[in-house]
């Protein structure tokens, strides 16, 4: 999926989670490029690209299955995980949105 930085991000799965206690639909991508290291991609840039798939992907997901997600999450990992699962070799950046007249508006409070 082409997003501003030019890394590659592919989705990996889209989640419906209720275990929050509402409704969060769950984006999760794999971009092999990010971490923490010289020459990867960091987290300021890495929010760009979340932002961007979100506004892109996700609100027009949420319109076409007709969904009222109370919270939608971006991530963003370098490579697969199992949902719930931790990996302690493994880069992951999360974002999380409100939909606000079809609009990605972060959500900073969580």
């Amino acid at each position: 999926m082409p997003v501003p930085s030019g890394q590659p991000v592919h989705l990996n799965d889209v989640l419906l989670d209720n275990n929050p206690g509402e409704l969060w639909l769950r984006f999760r991508f794999i971009a092999p490029k990010i971490g923490s290291d010289v020459g990867r991609i960091g987290y300021d840039v890495a929010t760009i690209d979340m932002e961007h798939l979100c506004q892109t992907l996700a609100v027009a997901y949420v319109a076409h299955h007709k969904l009222e997600p109370a919270r939608v999450v971006i991530s963003l990992s370098n490579k697969p995980i199992d949902f719930g699962h931790t990996a302690p070799d493994a880069t992951q950046f999360f974002e999380a949105y409100l939909l606000q007249d079809s609009q990605c508006v972060w959500d900073g409070g969580i």
